[in-house]
Formats: C-alpha cells, structure tokens, sequence
C-alpha cells in the first residue's frame, strides 16, 4: 500500500487506540478488519459493547479518554455505528495523512498534554 510515513504511522497509533477502547471496555474479545480500496486504509473495530462513543472534549484531569480525539483529529474519516455483536468502530487514512505538519502536532501534543500537577518545575 502506498501510504506515507505520516500515514502509517497515524494507522498504528489509531489502531492501537480503538483496540486498546474495545477489550478495556467490554473486557472481551474483539474482531479488527482492515481492508484497503485504493485509495483508503480502513480499519474497523467491532466489540460487544452497544454504547456508541463520540469524540468530546479533552478532560485535562482525566488520565485516559484521548483516544477517540486522536481518531477524529488524525483519521481522513471515521464513525460508530451498530453492528449484530455490539458496535463497530472505523477509522480511514487516505495514502497522506489527513493532518501533517503543525497542525498534527498540535492534536499528538493536546492529546497527550498532562495534568498541570504532572509538570514538575525545573527551576530551583
């Protein structure tokens, strides 16, 4: 597949993300299936929970609930919807990242902005 690094790399943390989401939550198993039409890499992530997510705000206290503003800031597409075993999750990644340069680092750095009690102060 043609993707660039960007966009492969973006595949992997996604990936990670939605899969690391569907056996936390449900606490079983979960069906991943990739598939590629040319163009887009689409990876969908079907578990047993019927809950379907959205992407909200950033909770800056909170130590998880980054992954899903990771998928939608990062993914050329994505969405939930409900499927016979739960819900199914997607995401797809055009041949470039959807998001490159400035503005990519932008959403990797909110995404994994700590709490303002994890900064530990340099200075004496």
């Amino acid at each position: 597949m043609p993707l660039a690094e960007d966009a492969l790399r973006d595949v992997e943390l996604l990936a990670n993300e939605l899969i690391t989401n569907a056996v936390s939550h449900t606490d079983a198993p979960c069906v991943v299936c990739v598939s590629w039409d040319g163009e887009r890499l689409r990876v969908e992530v079907t578990d047993a929970g019927h809950e379907l997510p959205t992407a909200g705000g950033i909770d800056l206290d909170a130590t998880d609930g980054r992954g899903l503003f990771l998928v939608a800031a990062l993914a050329t597409n994505w969405g939930a919807e409900p499927d016979p075993a739960g819900k199914r999750i997607w995401f797809e990644v055009g041949t470039n990242a959807a998001v490159s340069g400035d503005e990519r680092l932008t959403a990797l750095v909110r995404a994994a902005a700590p709490k303002a009690g994890d900064v530990v102060s340099t200075s004496a």
